[in-house]
């Protein structure tokens, strides 16, 4: 196990009544600006009740709508115009891990003078933010209560993310309510997400670290379990509990701790990073990426160092037999998992072809966002074979 601080300084608010104890925590703020994205907390009620609470609060604030996933950084930049305009005070989040990236990048926008994306293409790590609040309505991301942002740039053709301590949430509103109107195929990409933030996290070379290896395979054991059940019963209370909570499990850093790392964060972020380039190139849904990019990852990985996925496999799905056995195996149960809940395994089912793969091998080996190659090294070509096996 390897040295480590853990600090998570997002207080928690969960259940039924996480929005009027969270609005309580904004009570001396002077102006709050409420970022949502493209309407859905209008449609399930949740925009009338946070407003209404707002008001009953006698809280002033103000309103930016419009974040789409994979927030692009034209949208931070106008954020950061408006949050001055409107002289915030606190950042208030409402939505899924889009929505709160981008309150992270306008928080920290609003203290800087250079371009936003400055802290994204790592020339400017960003020391100051407003302070931030979310309400989550998708359970996917994590970043309601990480030091994490992303945003892409549709100009550049990137999808980048920063750390900063100043982008920790003061605080998390988490009612699994807020999930009973999400589509089963947004869902099923939040699960992926929360899978791969698990997984990453699992592939190391560090040895004696198998109480994280432990909380990890109980997270993911979670996901895979209620998943289908949150698809299936999309108002049970608890299903949808269960996985709202291992959302944030999976990447409040708790699961780093005593891990490899060769840039802070713990574990292998291959797959989330060659992921981002088919975000940044096509615009297709970070889960769906994920659930087609990790079983090809894993399938090139098992040849040069099954032993990982080889106890995953024994671990949660009860595999039996050799190192390599278990570690093919193991594959297939998660192609199996994600197919089960609506997920492509193959980019041919997302219509993508290899017109671009040594453009986005080239970019997702050059990123500095993310820790590449930490569980088996990566080079340009081995990203290239990864796409291909992902065909």
């Amino acid at each position: 196990m390897t040295d480590f601080i853990y600090q998570n300084t997002t207080k928690i608010i969960f259940g039924r009544t996480a929005e009027e104890i969270a609005v309580k925590e904004m009570a001396d703020c002077k102006k709050v600006l409420l970022i949502y994205g493209s309407g859905s907390i209008k449609k399930n009620g949740l925009y009338d009740k946070l407003t209404a609470l707002l008001k009953g609060e006698n809280i002033p604030f103000a309103e930016f709508s419009g974040v789409t996933a994979n927030p692009d950084i034209s949208f931070v930049r106008e954020g950061v115009k408006i949050a001055r305009q409107e002289n915030a005070d606190f950042i208030l989040a409402a939505g899924g891990g889009s929505v709160i990236d981008a309150a992270k990048g306008i928080a920290a926008g609003v203290y800087y003078e250079g371009d936003p994306w400055d802290f994204y293409s790592k020339k400017h790590v960003p020391q100051k933010a407003l302070p931030i609040g979310s309400v989550l309505t998708i359970p996917a991301a994590g970043s309601e209560s990480s030091v994490t942002s992303v945003v892409s740039n549709s100009v550049t053709k990137e999808k980048n993310s920063c750390s900063a301590a100043c982008f920790a949430p003061k605080f998390a509103a988490l009612n699994p309510e807020n999930t009973y109107t999400l589509p089963p195929y947004q869902t099923a990409c939040g699960a992926a997400d929360m899978a791969a933030h698990s997984l990453e996290r699992y592939f190391v070379n560090t040895p004696c670290c198998d109480l994280t290896d432990r909380l990890i395979e109980g997270a993911l054991q979670t996901v895979i379990e209620f998943a289908p059940k949150a698809i299936a019963e999309p108002q049970n209370y608890d299903v949808r509990a269960e996985l709202m909570w291992a959302g944030t499990i999976a990447h409040c850093n708790i699961l780093d701790t005593g891990r490899e790392s060769a840039k802070g964060r713990g574990g292998d972020w291959s797959s989330h990073n060659i992921e981002h380039q088919l975000s940044a190139y096509y615009g297709i849904a970070h889960g769906a990426g994920l659930s087609v990019i990790f079983p090809a990852w894993m399938k090139f990985v098992k040849n040069k160092n099954p032993r990982k996925l080889a106890q995953l496999g024994r671990r949660i799905f009860g595999t039996v037999g050799g190192d390599m056995e278990c570690a093919e195996e193991t594959i297939v149960r998660f192609e199996e998992f994600f197919k089960k809940i609506g997920l492509p395994t193959r980019l041919s089912e997302l219509s993508i072809g290899d017109e671009f793969f040594g453009e986005m091998a080239e970019k997702a080996v050059a990123a500095k966002n993310n820790n590449l190659g930490v569980y088996v090294h990566l080079e340009k070509g081995d990203v290239e074979e990864i796409y291909r096996i992902a065909q």
